[in-house]
This record gives C-alpha cells, sequence and structure tokens, in this order.
C-alpha cells in the first residue's frame, strides 16, 4: 500500500552538528526506503534553501528548503499534511505543525525525533499537550533520552522507541591507519607525538562538554608522556575563545594545546587518525555521533556516564565511560590508554566492531518496521 511520508526538519545541509547529522541519515534511509517500497517521501527543512541541498543524500525533487520562511513552511505542512500518512517532526519546535495536522487529518501518524537537551527539560503546555495527546511514536536517539522522556514528560514508555544514530552513509572510512603527513607537518609533530583529539562546539552558552577538565589533565599528564599534544577542534565563538585561551594560560599548557577551530568535513577522518584517543567527557550528550564517527576509523574513545554517550560505545563495549566529576578517573583513564600505544590491528577491531553496529543497512531495516508497525527483530 503507497504512503506518503514527510520528514520535517529545522536545518539539514547548510549546517553542520549532530541533529543536521542524523537528519541527513535518516532522510537518505527514508528516501531508499521509500523507492524500494514505491512509497512518496519528501524532506522540507526551515532554514535551508533549495541551493544547500547535498544531492547524493536525496533527489531535488524530493527536497523544499524553505529559506527560513516559517510561514511558508507551516502552510505548505499544513495543505500537504491532509494526505500524508507519516509526518515525522525532527526537533520538538516543530510541535504545533504536528498538532494542527493531526486535527486536520487523525490518521496521519505523527512521529517525533527526540536528541537530548532540547527534550530533557520542563516543556511549555503547547508542547507538554503535543507529545501526550498528539504524537503517536517519540524516536530516541539513545536509552537514555527514552528515560529522560518518561522522566519529564511523564509519556508512555510504549510511545518511546530507542533508535540509535548510526554512521553517515558518505563518510570514507579509512583502509590504512597511518597518521597523514600533511596534518603532521601542520602542526609540527611526528608520528611519535601522542594526539588526544576532542571535537564538538565550543560554546560559551554550552559549557558541559569537559574540554576544560582535558585541558587540565594536560598539565598533569604532560609530564608523564613526553611530546603529548590536546588538539582541541570545533567552531567557537569570541566568549569562549577568551576563556579557553585564559585555561591554557593558567595551566601552562601553551606548548601541549592546539585549538583548530572549525573543522572541514573532508578532514575530519584524517584528524581521527592523527590521533590516538578521543575525549569528550560532556554531561549532556544525546547520542554523541562524534563517538561513532571516531570509532569507524579506529580511534578509542573516552566519554561521559551519565548521558546518551554510553549507547556510543555500547555500555562500554566499545570505549570507555568515566564519571565527568571526577577529575582523578579522567587522568588515570586518558593514562591508561596511552600507556599501551595504539596499533593497527587495535585500530582496525575497532573500526569493524563500531561499523558493525552503526551502519545504515541496519538503521533502514529498523525504520521500515516502525514505518509498518512491525515488531522488532
Amino acid at each position: 500500500m503507497s504512503k506518503k511520508i514527510i520528514l520535517l526538519t529545522l536545518q539539514t545541509f547548510s549546517t553542520t552538528g549532530g541533529i543536521q547529522k542524523m537528519t541527513r541519515t535518516m532522510a537518505h534511509s527514508l528516501d531508499i526506503i521509500s523507492k524500494q517500497q514505491q512509497w512518496d517521501f519528501k524532506l522540507w527543512s526551515l532554514y535551508d534553501s533549495r541551493y544547500d541541498l547535498m544531492s547524493e543524500y536525496l533527489a531535488k525533487e524530493n527536497f523544499v528548503g524553505f529559506g527560513r520562511s516559517k510561514m511558508r513552511l507551516a502552510l505548505d505542512t499544513i495543505s500537504k499534511g491532509r494526505k500524508a500518512d507519516i509526518l515525522i517532526l525532527s526537533h520538538i519546535n516543530l510541535a504545533l505543525i504536528g498538532i494542527i495536522v493531526k486535527i486536520l487529518n487523525p490518521k496521519c501518524k505523527i512521529w517525533l525525533v527526540a536528541h537530548g537537551i532540547e527534550v530533557w527539560r520542563p516543556l511549555s503546555f503547547l508542547k507538554t499537550s503535543f507529545l501526550k495527546k498528539f504524537c503517536n511514536q517519540i524516536i530516541c536517539v539513545s536509552n537514555f533520552t527514552k528515560h529522560q522522556m518518561i522522566k519529564w514528560h511523564n509519556v508512555g514508555s510504549s510511545k518511546c522507541v530507542v533508535l540509535n544514530n548510526v554512521i553517515d552513509p558518505f563518510i570514507i572510512h579509512p583502509e590504512e591507519f597511518e597518521k597523514p603527513e600533511y596534518l603532521l607537518n601542520r602542526y609540527s609533530l611526528t608520528a611519535e607525538n601522542q594526539v588526544i583529539f576532542t571535537l564538538t562546539r565550543l560554546a560559551s552558552s554550552e559549557q558541559y562538554k569537559g574540554y576544560e577538565l582535558v585541558i587540565k589533565a594536560i598539565s598533569h599528564l604532560k609530564e608523564k608522556f613526553s611530546g603529548l599534544k590536546y588538539i582541541l577542534a570545533g567552531q567557537y565563538d569570541a566568549t569562549e575563545e577568551t576563556r579557553i585561551k585564559d585555561l591554557i594560560s593558567s595551566y601552562n599548557v601553551k606548548n601541549e594545546v592546539i585549538l583548530t577551530g572549525f573543522l572541514s568535513e573532508r578532514e575530519l577522518a584524517d584528524y581521527f587518525l592523527l590521533a590516538d584517543l578521543f575525549v569528550l567527557p560532556s554531561k549532556k550528550e544525546g547520542f554523541g555521533i562524534v563517538f561513532i564517527e571516531a570509532l569507524s576509523c579506529g580511534l578509542p574513545v573516552i566519554c561521559g556516564n551519565a548521558d546518551g554517550s554510553v549507547d556510543a560505545i555500547r555500555n562500554g563495549e566499545l570505549g570507555t565511560a568515566i564519571n565527568v566529576n571526577d577529575q582523578d578517573e579522567l587522568e588515570k583513564t586518558i593514562s591508561s590508554y596511552l600507556r599501551s600505544p595504539l596499533t593497527v590491528k587495535t585500530r582496525q577491531k575497532l573500526q569493524k566492531q563500531c561499523l558493525q553496529y552503526f551502519n545504515e543497512n541496519d538503521y533502514q531495516q529498523n525504520l521500515l518496521r516502525l514505518i509498518k508497525d512491525e515488531p522488532a527483530a
């Protein structure tokens, strides 16, 4: 039976972040499923323009970028939603549209994708009403997010389904594991330098990522591990740049810490190859796509143990989760990794395990079961 499916998003292609990466992969998977099943699938994005589309993810006729026109997005979705079978909202801020579509078309199934901090808190009356009365299914990217949805909003457990994020289908996974020569040259490093790597958004409004704990750890570890470097990457605002540089100065690690700023996605895999360990002791990750990106390049991971990060490392199978409030545990865990130099064999094993668990083929099958309302395998 033919189905009409709309994936409604705030932003998908014009910027890069965890939600955007997840949405691209979901759109690509839904596009493939719909072609196989002869369904009608469309991706509509509020803040993207039609020129932002990355054509490898789906054909242009299946994408509409509304160029920030909230009114046009709302009117078009409400109009087309009258005949839709499934409307998937990528963010809780789209709840009002979901409510209107459900009122006009009660048979339409409304899904919400729940990520992290946007739903781990009290919500407005309208959004709470949406969750309880109008939303048919909540797709939670981690078990932690599922538990938070039940805790904060008292939604039924049966309404919440865990669908872990997976590796972007267009990321190129390395087959060789040498440290890239051009990055060694860029930062005046040698292959003998042990490198700790963090990639995240460095925002003054989001000081829960834990990289300041790593900077502090470096001040102690540099005496034990000669030539140790810490590459802290990600786009930063002026306020956070000042704070980070003050931390670097106060901990006397100017020679050890490298700030890169924004990283191009085409260089990302090379940075994972350059590093010996990925560390992000965050407190509020909904899932942490960056962890599985690192693992898919064979890079060991240290994360926090009190958020969705534990799903990304399969509860300790693929990495180590620590108490982010325990500085001593962080430093001991980093030391244990650095004392056992990373080998090609270790990298290959991590990569294989990661791709076994977080691949798009399985993700597509899980999505298809959800659409057809079939039990999980």
